[in-house]
């Protein structure tokens, strides 16, 4: 029995629509793990004892991990620094330059954070997200949170 014109229809209709939303990366569970892993690894070859943090584009807590020895401000800290690594596409070091230049307008922009140490996780162009680790100078708070994704990408 053949199939009525609208059926035929809807159905190309819809295929075509399927086929032209885009694909969008996201950070699963093993890019968050492998990470971490990195993250750890520095942190241990540093001798420091650091708080990891890992968000996603709009700045939602994907990972968070206080190390024993870690200050209980690194846990808010990491997390500032990964979401202005995630909202502004950049370096948290990027928001201490500005202040630092003495752009302090800067200061009302929203989860601006001016302290170096979270890195945006960019694909293809594309923010997936921040990491951070806070509890180290901010130099090694950065190395730390570089490795992660260093490891991710296999640098």
């Amino acid at each position: 029995m053949p199939k009525p014109l609208s059926v035929v229809l809807a159905f190309l209709v819809a295929t075509s629509f399927a086929a032209d939303l885009p694909a969008k990366k996201y950070l699963n569970l093993v890019a968050i793990k492998t990470m971490v892993a990195g993250a750890e690894a520095e942190a241990k070859k540093q001798n420091v004892e650091v708080t990891i943090c890992i968000v996603d584009e709009s700045g939602n807590l994907l990972f968070l991990q206080k190390a024993d020895a870690a200050s209980l401000n690194t846990i808010q800290f990491a997390q500032k620094k990964a979401r202005h690594a995630a909202f502004y596409r950049s370096p948290s070091k990027d928001g201490a330059d500005a202040v630092k230049k003495g752009n302090l307008e800067v200061l009302a922009f929203p989860d601006f954070f001016p302290n170096q140490g979270g890195l945006p996780i960019k694909v293809d162009g594309q923010t997936l997200g921040g990491i951070a680790a806070s509890g180290a100078k901010s130099e090694i708070d950065e190395a730390i949170a570089q490795a992660a994704l260093d490891v991710l990408f296999k640098k």
